[in-house]
């Protein structure tokens, strides 16, 4: 699978190759153009699909396991409206989670985070900021992001963080970089169900759904009607096909927490 940094090593040659050709015949303009955008729209395709490992190494799936196990993952809490509408359902079919939290949502919320962790799932940091200008932070400033979140999650807890959900599930040199520093490994999904999106309940389920298989990660977000209601559905699916969710640490073998 392609990097950033083979399609980096490779888009030079070519731009040299292109450079030299000019001495000896005409180059024409639109090649010069065609190759910043074929080299523009590779690097934007990597950067936003954490699944490629294209910036850095992400944790998607696990379809080594031996055992018939998924994880659902939930991002942006915790919600007080909904997160623990969501806790219900997990409970109520012997499901567990992971959940990605928002560090600002987090320190308003502390009794949610401290439920999530007493009911038997495990929590992840998904930036303090949540930021839509997270992809264009700098090195510093997502270290920066990072260590405010893992502080507060840690003063709640009293757990230092190990796992981290990108914003978006965007990746770039930066984002590396300040893992490098932390520590957190990065864990993207197999499944994304886009329920953030129009889309209807039905058509959410079935993105879900279609060809799953043990070891996939499914990304949900607790932050809606329309998701409670498909994570009912979806728990109801799991059991019937012999699946179970567990905590994303427990499917991928990592640890959630530093010891």
């Amino acid at each position: 699978m392609l990097k950033f940094y083979t399609i980096n090593a490779l888009a030079l040659v070519v731009f040299f190759g292109l450079l030299l050709g000019g001495f000896f015949a005409e180059v024409q303009a639109w090649l010069y153009v065609l190759f910043v955008l074929i080299w523009f729209v590779i690097t934007a395709i990597g950067s936003f699909q954490i699944k490629l490992n294209y910036h850095l190494q992400s944790l998607n799936h696990n379809y080594k396991t031996s055992e018939k196990y998924v994880s659902i993952t939930f991002d942006d809490g915790p919600n007080p409206e909904f997160t623990p509408k969501v806790l219900t359902l997990l409970e109520r079919r012997e499901a567990k989670a992971t959940f990605f939290l928002i560090g600002k949502n987090a320190e308003k919320h502390p009794e949610i985070v401290r439920q999530i962790i007493e009911e038997g799932h495990t929590i992840g940091s998904h930036s303090y900021s949540h930021s839509k200008n997270f992809g264009f932070f700098s090195t510093e400033k997502v270290h920066n992001d990072l260590e405010k979140s893992n502080s507060i999650l840690k003063e709640i807890t009293r757990k230092e963080l190990k796992m981290f959900r990108p914003p978006f599930g965007v990746t770039n040199p930066n984002i590396k970089k300040a893992l490098r520093k932390t520590g957190h490994h990065s864990i993207g999904w197999s499944k994304r169900s886009l329920d953030t999106t129009n889309l209807s309940e039905e058509k959410i389920l079935k993105r879900i759904t279609t060809n799953l298989k043990k070891g996939d990660v499914i990304l949900l977000h607790d932050s809606s009607l329309k998701s409670v209601a498909v994570l009912e559905q979806l728990l109801l699916l799991l059991q019937s096909h012999e699946l179970q969710s567990v905590p994303v640490d427990r499917l991928l073998e990592i640890e959630a927490y530093a010891h």
